[in-house]
């Protein structure tokens, strides 16, 4: 196979991601598992167990055995799917690009393909690596930008003042995470990859101010970039204080009525309910060892009770353990970490309710 004439290549410059333009990743299913570009479709050049028999022989017997394999495991019938697969998603958004790991010979192999079926389409020059990179360095970049946290109790809605904000960096959404022990979604959780991708994508245009949740640096299975965390504990603060039966309807609303929802939608009412069982009662056991054994055995035998009352069409009996969870548990944690880092924390530049501290952080980027 020769690959020398080929179409011309694309940069990878951050503002294919900002445009959202299509991308076809060609790499292996097991490669796109661990971090995609933001927007890619998984359409493979070779499927996971292809390209490890291709790296094998690579290795051994150098790139020009490795291309004689592969032509012979993806040829005929199979080379036909894969190209009618790139066909397919093109006739749909035929503006695409191409990209596999460096830019190298999967996507040329594709472009190739591609060509004697009469589409001509470019692929990205460094690949994902190059693209990666440069998703990374907006991240560190970012790092030197002004920010500003919104701290605050459990049930706050942080994150729902972060989103009515146009500089809001909503940190939970691209972890697919809430944060805390209660915090997991029906979606899996983010890569550490995907969720760094997802941060970069959103701060590419956002070149003033920054306001982000408060947040421990792990965020389900992410962990917020480094030099981005150090900023953010910099970073002066306004903190939102509401009364308690004001944080337990945001709770229950979050972290009940429409995490029954989204777990409906996703598995189905029966299913659905079955696993917001499971992940709430599981939650309150990971917190077994800091809550003390009698606490939990308590807070477990309120939760099952508010389980049979929530099946029946009460799910406001869940406050029966939320609320000592908060008051015994979750707001002493708070108020501990803030008076131990009260030296050498950040400034407040506003302590007031929801509303005015939304107003504040509006006020802070003008």
């Amino acid at each position: 196979m020769t690959l020398a004439t080929i179409p011309a290549t694309t940069p990878a410059a951050l503002s294919l991601i900002r445009e959202e333009r299509p991308l076809i990743d060609v790499r292996a299913p097991v490669e796109f598992a661990q971090g995609a570009l933001p927007g890619a479709v998984n359409l493979p050049l070779m499927v996971d167990d292809e390209r490890h028999q291709v790296g094998i022989a690579y290795k051994k017997h150098g790139q020009a055995a490795a291309i004689a394999l592969g032509e012979r495991l993806v040829s005929g019938e199979v080379k036909q799917a894969r190209v009618a697969a790139w066909q397919k998603y093109l006739a749909e958004y035929p503006d695409a690009l191409i990209y596999c790991f460096r830019g190298g010979l999967r996507s040329q192999i594709a472009q190739q393909w591609l060509e004697e079926a009469g589409i001509s389409r470019p692929r990205l020059e460094g690949g994902w690596k190059a693209m990666r990179q440069a998703l990374c360095e907006r991240i560190d970049t970012a790092a030197f930008q002004p920010m500003l946290v919104v701290a605050g109790l459990t049930g706050c809605a942080k994150t729902a003042l972060i989103n009515q904000l146009d500089n809001g960096v909503d940190l939970e959404a691209y972890a697919h995470h809430k944060g805390s022990a209660f915090g997991r979604r029906p979606e899996e959780p983010a890569t550490q990859i995907n969720f760094e991708h997802a941060l970069a994508k959103r701060l590419i245009g956002l070149t003033e101010g920054l306001v982000i949740e408060d947040e421990s640096r792990q965020i389900g299975n992410a962990n917020i970039p480094l030099n981005f965390w150090r900023a953010q504990q910099q970073a002066p603060r306004v903190r939102i204080e509401m009364p308690l039966d004001w944080r337990l309807a945001q709770i229950q609303q979050d972290y009940i009525i429409d995490l029954e929802q989204a777990y409906a939608a996703r598995h189905g009412a029966y299913q659905g309910w079955q696993l917001i069982q499971a992940q709430l009662s599981n939650a309150l056991i990971r917190l077994g060892k800091r809550l003390g054994n009698a606490r939990l055995q308590r807070l477990q035998r309120l939760q099952a009770l508010a389980f049979k009352e929530h099946a029946h069409g009460n799910p406001q009996a869940h406050e029966a353990w939320l609320a000592p969870l908060l008051t015994e548990y979750y707001d002493p944690l708070y108020r501990y970490h803030l008076e131990k880092q009260r030296a050498a924390a950040p400034p407040e530049i506003h302590v007031g309710d929801w509303n005015s501290c939304l107003a504040a952080a509006r006020q802070w980027n003008r």
